[in-house]
């Protein structure tokens, strides 16, 4: 197998694993087709390997690994995972090794113990015994035309409890031919000043690149990989998002910007500007809640909702933002609140397509109309359709797509055990028509929801395109118990956007009233663009 050239040797590796340590997080469940739709995103991204996953471990890997070889990629290349032999086995008996090279891949990881701690007491067997299995298993892979790259699992606390050892795994792995000794804090407790001293130390005996593969059980990941790079490591490894068992892996989504943005260390050349595609990509993949506050990617990472941060952003960008929010395939937002003042508002009414003066009574009029509203407990931040239909009633722009003219909504539970039975009516006028009905669903508003969509889907068809993604409540004043103030914030989607509606009320079916129907007036408002 040809060796690496220089210039390959020295460029900086990006070693995704959500695919593997990533699917290991609570609440994630990656299908076959789920894993090859992120492979083929993380290809476009421009990473350099992809861990698919453990091919020895479960049917769904074994899958995967013989589907993505029909797959072509441009970027990556899919490394399979799998552990050195068992101390019973022999290589070519082990159950293991032979599944990791079924797998087809060109490279595989394979990881060992180097905490001598764990070789006696998870593995129960002989020190001596283990650098044995490190060192046979690379050999054999390599033997049969692999490159092997070696994680070094549990290294840091390793080489913390026993250095002279853990040094002892790593000769073994390079003894028998692997071309990347990971560095591995399985753990996730090990601090930077640690990380920076043990990389530097590892770095003069060791012959080959070194990587890194940091757990964020202290927090430490992102700095604890940034530091290794710092000290020389060549390979870096994490996850979409920072996904992972527990606290989860080393998070790319904040690595690759810190390394080109800030250490001006080239990762994807020029693909930065799809980071956040493949974040928000990757969420939606693993069915997670988004994190808006998520470094780089999320959508509060350039939000504004300070009067002050706001006037200042709106004159040079760099008075509270530390990048250009584009180059990492993000926005600026300027939240609505009643703390924007009416630069803000200014900024948000032009962003819509009405040219107002600053100094313009209807600018100052919704200035008033919003601090009234969020007074009575109405929040807009993450309920802009909400806001823009309210914007366009205050400039006098804005014509309702339908009247309520009443509803009722009927909740019934006639046995202990027996069913809850919701139903709504609703009757709305359209121009001069009227129209009553009735819907069932599974809860009140569900019921709500069906009926007003039932009395307006034939005036407005393209109502059956719209689907409520979220439904959240919030009792505002819970000082005044069952009476008190509930804000309802609903988003609702369709083929191709997404937006957030809110109500508020004392009684929650007329604050979710209030929510639904924005959302069906939104939709239509769309629609008219």
């Amino acid at each position: 197998m040809p060796s690496l050239t220089a210039a390959q040797a020295s460029a900086l590796e990006i070693y995704d694993t959500t695919l593997r340590d990533g699917a290991q997080a609570e609440d994630v469940s990656f299908s076959v087709e789920d894993k090859l739709r992120v492979a083929q995103r993380l290809d476009e991204l421009g990473v350099h390997f992809i861990e698919g996953g453990w091919p020895g471990a479960n049917p769904k890997d074994i899958e995967f690994f013989r589907t993505v070889k029909t797959i072509p990629f441009k970027n990556a290349t899919i490394v399979a995972f799998g552990s050195t032999r068992k101390a019973s086995n022999s290589v070519r008996k082990d159950k293991n090794l032979q599944e990791l090279l079924a797998s087809g891949t060109p490279t595989i990881t394979l990881f060992g113990k180097s905490w001598s701690f764990q070789v006696t007491d998870a593995l129960g067997i002989a020190l001596a015994k283990n650098l044995e299995l490190i060192e046979d298993s690379i050999h054999y892979l390599r033997s049969k035309d692999r490159r092997v790259f070696y994680d070094a699992e549990h290294f840091f606390d390793g080489y913390k409890a026993n250095p002279d050892y853990a040094l002892q795994t790593i000769r073994r792995a390079i003894a028998g031919g692997a071309e990347r000794v990971i560095l591995c804090d399985t753990n996730g407790g090990t601090m930077p000043w640690e990380i920076r001293e043990i990389c530097r130390i590892v770095k003069q005996e060791c012959p080959v690149p070194l990587g890194i593969h940091a757990h964020n059980d202290s927090e430490m990941a992102v700095a604890n990989s940034l530091v290794a790079v710092e000290s020389g490591i060549l390979q870096v490894q994490g996850t979409i998002n920072g996904i992972g068992e527990r606290c989860g892996n080393a998070n790319l989504c904040s690595i690759i910007p810190n390394l080109q943005l800030k250490m001006q260390r080239p990762a994807l050349g020029n693909k930065l500007t799809h980071l956040k595609d493949v974040s928000g990509f990757v969420t939606e993949i693993a069915n997670l809640m988004p994190n808006k506050r998520q470094p780089y990617v999320g959508d509060a990472a350039f939000a504004h909702k300070g009067g002050v941060h706001i006037h200042a952003v709106l004159k040079n960008a760099a008075t509270y933002e530390h990048i250009d929010p584009a180059a990492v395939g993000n926005r600026r937002r300027i939240l609505v609140s009643d703390y924007a003042g009416r630069s803000g508002l200014l900024e948000k009414v032009e962003a819509y397509g009405i040219s107002l003066n600053k100094n313009h009574a209807k600018l100052q009029e919704l200035v008033e109309t919003l601090k009234e509203r969020e007074s009575q407990g109405y929040q807009f931040e993450g309920a802009e359709g909400s806001f823009e239909l309210l914007m366009r009633k205050a400039m006098g722009s804005h014509r309702p797509s339908f009247q309520l003219l009443g509803f009722r909504v009927i909740v019934e539970k006639k046995q202990e055990h027996g069913l809850l039975l919701s139903e709504a009516t609703v009757m709305v006028k359209v121009g001069e028509v009227v129209e009553h009905t009735a819907a069932v669903g599974a809860g009140p508003v569900n019921a709500l929801d069906h009926a007003l969509r039932k009395a307006l889907e034939k005036f407005y068809p393209q109502l059956r395109e719209v689907k409520l993604l979220d439904y959240k409540v919030r009792v505002l004043s819970a000082d005044k118990g069952t009476e008190s103030k509930v804000r309802v914030l609903i988003e609702s989607g369709d083929h191709k956007d997404k937006w957030g509606t809110v109500g508020v009320s004392e009684n929650i079916m007329e604050a979710s009233w209030q929510a639904l129907a924005d959302s069906i007036e939104y939709k239509l408002l769309l629609a008219d663009r």
